[in-house]
């Protein structure tokens, strides 16, 4: 058996089938994660996430609010967005 030669391992190069379309980018009107009601979530009614509450304890320091504790997802979701509103962040 011998072995193959670079020549016999080189690929010729391939034109595809179809033109191949290119993939919206955001900028060209494409929602990249398409917001969805924070009531209609799944596991809207499990505690807030660390990121979460993180995101919050800093709006809130920014807005001269506290944070009410025991929030769930999408309330915390819900004061996020209005936290956000209040102090221009975000947006």
């Amino acid at each position: 058996m011998t072995e193959p030669t670079d020549r016999a391992l080189a690929a010729e190069p391939t034109e595809p089938a179809e033109p191949v379309e290119p993939v919206a980018a955001a900028s060209e009107g494409v929602t990249p994660t398409p917001e969805k009601d924070p009531a209609d979530w799944v596991t809207g009614d499990e505690p807030m996430t660390g990121p979460q509450e993180s995101y919050l304890s800093t709006l809130a320091q920014e807005a001269g609010r506290e944070v009410p504790g025991g929030l769930n997802k999408a309330d915390a979701s819900r004061l996020i967005d209005e936290l956000q509103d209040e102090t221009g962040r975000g947006r």
